[in-house]
């Protein structure tokens, strides 16, 4: 009987990443925008960080649209909570607060589900 062949440590590492793993990632940083509302966003900071790191993992694929999607989601996200808090001694600024919350929860849910039929989330 043959020995199964040895595969040093370090080759194993550098394995380029199948479409389950990186679809699972994207599943992660849906979640962990989700969660954002829980945690004072600091979730959407780590999954945004995430989409950053594994960004050129998955250029070309389907799952990238979903990864700028995450980050555009964020970015804007950010930017629009920040404006609403620095205005929310005034009345406008709950409104924008209100109105980006729903956003957020928005356009998470569509990619999980876009992502979830394997498709584009746009």
């Amino acid at each position: 009987m043959p020995e199964p062949e040895y595969i040093p440590a370090n080759s194993r590492d550098q394995q380029p990443q199948g479409p389950d793993s990186a679809r699972n990632l994207a599943v992660a940083v849906y979640l962990l925008q989700a969660l954002a509302f829980f945690t004072g966003g600091m979730t959407a900071l780590v999954g945004v960080i995430i989409n950053y790191v594994k960004l050129d993992d998955v250029r070309g694929s389907w799952i990238e649209p979903h990864f700028r999607w995450q980050i555009r989601t964020f970015w804007i996200g950010l930017l629009w909570s920040v404006v609403g808090m620095i205005t929310a001694m005034l009345i406008i600024g709950w409104f924008i607060l209100i109105g980006i919350a729903i956003w957020v929860i928005y356009r998470t849910v569509k990619g999980a589900l876009a992502l979830n039929d394997g498709k584009p989330p746009f």
